[in-house]
């Protein structure tokens, strides 16, 4: 699309980096659907995405184990390795979606004109209902509580996202997560999440009725992933015009 060069992308200008990383267990489809919604907004010609285009830079791997996928695993890669337990020493030669794209993260990182402010990655799980997020534990009170932001926010954009659900933790398990290995080398102006979306349903709030997840309610839920940011960079008086419905997807 001809969009005009970005403020944030013209040499030398200070970026604010939002990482996005799905699909890194090959039989969790729902995470493809909601990545998909964040990209076709985020190039869409939508006011909001035009404004988020405009001040924020977006990297986005949309799918970290393609062989699993190809091969129809549920959860490993070609060579049988968990990916997501493998992001504090990953191998060019065992894990080499996930050592290119740590590669990536630590440059930006280390590159002072790079402000690396968010770190998602997309899962479905399949006992829980609706979305919602995995964040970590920091004795900093002050982080602590300024990552329980964007969770909030995303709670009152989109009804599927439920904030009771949302939950902090450092379980030794999931040591070798990128939420909780990018959570431990990122400073304290990052923030690393686990955006988790039920296989089965969501419940609206205030009924007992589930309502079934379709391939358009993913991407719904990934466009207002992506139209959080709006809010939380208080860019909402940026927006030309009166605000469009969010575009549908496909």
């Amino acid at each position: 699309l001809p969009f005009s060069a970005a403020a944030n992308l013209r040499p030398g200008a200070e970026q604010k980096v939002v990482f996005i990383t799905a699909r890194v267990h090959p039989g969790e489809t729902p995470s493809s659907f909601v990545c998909q919604g964040i990209i076709d907004f985020l190039v869409s010609h939508h006011p909001i995405a035009k404004v988020l285009r405009d001040h924020l830079v977006f990297k986005i791997a949309p799918m970290l184990n393609p062989d699993g996928v190809y091969l129809g695993n549920y959860r490993c890669s070609l060579m049988g390795f968990d990916l997501n337990r493998h992001w504090a020493n990953p191998s060019p030669w065992a894990h080499p979606t996930l050592h290119g794209v740590k590669e990536l993260i630590i440059d930006m990182y280390n590159n002072p004109k790079i402000n690396l402010e968010f770190y998602i990655d997309i899962h479905a799980h399949s006992t829980m209902m609706n979305g919602f997020m995995y964040g970590n534990i920091f004795e900093d009170e002050e982080r602590f509580q300024r990552q329980a932001v964007f969770p909030k926010l995303l709670c009152q954009n989109a009804e599927d996202f439920s904030y009771s659900s949302t939950s902090f933790n450092r379980d030794a398990v999931k040591a070798g997560t990128g939420r909780r290995f990018l959570g431990g080398l990122l400073n304290d102006t990052s923030s690393c999440y686990t955006l988790e979306v039920s296989f089965y349903s969501y419940m609206l709030g205030g009924t007992a009725a589930a309502v079934p997840y379709t391939e358009e309610a993913y991407m719904k839920l990934g466009r207002n992933v992506a139209r959080t940011f709006l809010d939380y960079y208080r860019l909402n008086s940026l927006v030309e015009g009166p605000l469009a419905p969010t575009p549908k997807t496909r």
